[in-house]
Order: C-alpha cells, then structure tokens, then sequence
C-alpha cells in the first residue's frame, strides 16, 4: 500500500510593519513585506515569481529532453500594476535559452512543443487566464 502524500501548509506570520515571513509545512519561508522594506519579496512580485517559476518547471522536460539535464534557462516576468482597481492587467514572460546548436526546423518544433507544455501544465498561468475564486474567513479569539 502507497502512502499518500499530506497536502503542504501555507501560512505567513506577521513580523513588523507591513513585514510577513510567509512558511510551509516543509520548512521552506519567504519573506514579504511592501516595496518600501529592503530584502523582502511583495505579494505582486512574488504572483509573477510563482508565474515564471510555473513556465520553467513546465518547460524543463521537453527542454532537457531536447538539450540535455545542463541547459541555462531564465524566465523573466514583468507587468505593472493597476493601481486603481489594484490587479495586474497584463503579466509578460521572457523564457531565454540558448538554441543555437539546433537549425531552424529543430528550433521551431521544440519551441512549440514548449509553449503547449506550458499551456497543459503550468498551473499558476492556468489559474490566472481562467481567474479563481478566492473566499476570506476569520478564525477569531472572542
């Protein structure tokens, strides 16, 4: 019988001001806090991390299939709030590689063979195109 895996915990605490250390259940933490605190992600910045991350880890298999488990990858992200209804319209990623060892026939084939893994199975853009329903409860001390 196959143990099945406990679904992670996702917390922040509060530290300060405007500052959260935000935690999981493995042991993994990620400091937020606003734009203004040096060394700390903001929730924005942290929405696109999470986006690029998604793009590269859908990517790396037919990428390392293809290049090998050594190739170089970035993927950059980039948009600008909206600060009056306080959304990101607009989210632009970058994924850079170097392909110059593949021909044009080769380069055009992986790189579509990317793009459709990314659009199967990056779950954070998926969630985004298709927006999600968020609820808020309060769990309070009376």
């Amino acid at each position: 019988m196959t143990e099945e895996a406990q679904p992670t915990t996702l917390w922040v605490e509060r530290t300060g001001t405007r500052r959260y250390t935000g935690k999981s259940s493995r042991g993994a933490e990620v400091l937020v806090g606003s734009q203004d605190v040096d060394g700390v992600f903001t929730p924005g910045e942290l929405l696109k991390i999470a986006l690029a991350a998604c793009t590269g880890m859908s990517s790396d298999f037919p990428l390392s299939r293809r290049l090998g488990d050594n190739y170089d990858a970035t993927v950059r992200v980039s948009g600008d709030a909206d600060r009056e209804n306080e959304t990101y319209p607009k989210l632009d990623e970058v994924l850079a590689l170097d392909l110059s060892e593949l021909d044009d026939a080769a380069r055009d084939r992986l790189l579509t063979t990317v793009a459709r893994a990314v659009d199967k199975v990056c779950t954070v853009g998926r969630t985004l195109k298709a927006g999600t329903e968020v609820s808020l409860t309060f769990d309070v001390d009376s």
